[in-house]
């Protein structure tokens, strides 16, 4: 009896390894990356998504099976001359060998939020910006593009700042190069007064199934510890409409787990499944993490040909990958040794700043600093809720050290000068020392923010013998938090030069 047992269960372990093989687990692109977008060109799909006030604007990512993402570096290594900020939901593009990046920021000259388009042939070497696409009344933003019968069109929300109007969702026919409007704007949709979509309407992407056009939104409140954004789905036969809103939205919604899903792309795999790439925040770590990369797979009902997701109205924790063959990678630890030419392209910096002056050489960088309450900042985007940031901090007569970031008037650190650290906090641009300790001589201590679940953190250093000090009390890091974007870790020069040997992220 117990033969014949060995025997089935060995018989089907090849089949559940191949299942376990088959699955994965949201988020697939873990950390802060808000209203992603996603493309297919030959075997390779590409995703970016918001960076909000961080540069360079729009992270952008490459991956072979929807689950397993690599990121490859900012779409624009500039700021776009006509932008100062506020990088939201980029869209991107592919038709005939180039490649489209529609993206949301702020006007320069009067802070009014517009759509921009830029090109690119190679989309690892950079897209060259074409400038100013989309202006309308008092805001245009989160533009999508789709191709109709050989025809381009490009829909956005608009009126979400215009007093008495309600927000709706316009499109209208682009130029065959993609580069400029072309006839007359048209209404496509517009949010129900009283409904769940109340609050607001936009993150639209358009898919063709059938006979129809759908069209996936997200409606009410995008972000920050209130939100209360769903997911929604109407259709029409014609891109002008009539729209037909489902009976049954929203089709996604936030559960224990996770909260406020919504503002994604379609994606329609080479098998024919259709995936949806969107964000949500972690209901545990909520906006210490941000609005994290995660995907779905849709359905469509026989009958009535509307769309559902497989595993139900709330995100799935585990499913059924694209790719049967499909194993997910553990989140990877971050290292930047400083000994390649260059600094490692995960690095951001606060976009209403100008571009910290960083040099390599020999394996260390060297970062200029500013003369202001926090210094000159380079930063990272946590990919968890739980690490560890290390650094390597030559001795000094400037500060230099490490930081968690929200803006330049709210951050805090732990900075080295000589043989001393100080333990300190910038609260609305005013600059306090919360501890300090003393340092044994010639020692190269690395000192080390450590925090659990984004929300509590504590500094400290780590001496040659091991031994681990904690300088000050744990830390709660709730007044760093912006509504639309998560903090970010790094490192910061004071006044003079900061010598970094090394930079490491550990998640656990």
């Amino acid at each position: 009896m117990k033969s014949s047992i060995f025997l089935i269960l060995f018989s089907l372990f090849p089949f559940l390894a191949y299942s376990q093989e088959a699955t994965y687990r949201n988020p697939v692109i873990p950390g802060d990356l808000p209203d992603p977008t996603v493309i297919r060109a030959g075997d390779t799909y590409y995703a970016a998504g918001t960076s909000s006030e961080w540069a360079p604007p729009y992270r952008l990512y490459e991956s072979k099976d929807l689950v397993n993402w690599t990121y490859l570096g900012a779409v624009f290594q500039e700021m776009p001359a006509w932008t100062m900020g506020s990088y939201w939901a980029p869209e991107l593009f592919y038709r005939n060998g180039t490649y489209f990046l529609y993206y949301t920021a702020r006007r320069r000259s009067d802070r009014k939020s517009f759509i921009g388009v830029a090109t690119a042939r190679d989309i690892r070497q950079g897209f060259t910006d074409h400038g100013l696409l989309v202006e309308w009344t008092s805001e245009a933003i989160d533009a999508f593009v789709i191709e109709l019968d050989g025809k381009l069109y490009i829909s956005w929300k608009a009126y979400g700042l215009d007093k008495g109007k309600s927000i709706e969702i316009l499109g209208s026919e682009l130029t065959d190069n993609g580069l400029k409007l072309k006839g007359e704007a048209f209404r496509m949709l517009q949010a129900d007064a009283g409904s769940w979509e109340a609050g607001g309407m936009e993150g639209q992407c358009l898919v063709r199934h059938g006979d129809y056009i759908y069209m996936f939104y997200a409606g009410n409140s995008c972000c920050g510890p209130n939100c209360n954004y769903q997911t929604g789905v109407a259709r029409a036969r014609d891109i002008r409409g009539p729209w037909e809103k489902y009976a049954g939205n929203p089709i996604l919604h936030s559960d224990g787990q996770w909260r406020c899903p919504g503002h994604g792309t379609i994606m329609t795999t080479p098998a024919g499944r259709y995936f949806y790439l969107y964000h949500a925040y972690n209901a545990a770590t909520n906006v210490y993490t941000g609005r994290q990369g995660m995907m779905d797979e849709v359905v469509w009902d026989a009958a009535t040909g509307w769309p559902s997701f497989r595993y139900g109205a709330t995100p799935s924790v585990q499913a059924a990958a694209p790719d049967i063959a499909t194993v997910q990678h553990p989140v990877a630890d971050f290292t930047d040794g400083f000994d390649a030419a260059e600094a490692s392209v995960e690095w951001m910096w606060d976009a209403s700043q100008s571009k910290p002056d960083c040099r390599v050489h020999g394996g260390k960088l060297t970062l200029t600093g500013k003369d202001s309450p926090v210094g000159a900042f380079l930063g990272l985007r946590p990919r968890k809720d739980s690490y560890t940031l290390q650094a390597t901090v030559e001795k000094g007569v400037s500060p230099a050290g490490i930081c968690i970031y929200g803006t330049k008037e709210q951050a805090m650190g732990l900075s080295r000068t000589g043989n001393r650290v100080e333990l300190w906090q910038v609260e609305k641009g005013i600059r306090s020392v919360l501890a300090t300790a003393e340092l044994q001589e010639n020692t190269e201590p690395i000192l080390y923010l450590e925090t659990r679940f984004g929300q509590y953190c504590r500094f400290g250093y780590l001496q040659k013998d091991g031994q681990q000090k904690q300088v000050g009390t744990l830390l709660h890091v709730g007044s760093l938090l912006q509504w639309d974007r998560a903090p970010m870790i790094g490192i910061q020069a004071g006044s003079g030069k900061g010598v970094f040997d090394a930079v490491k992220i550990l998640y656990r």
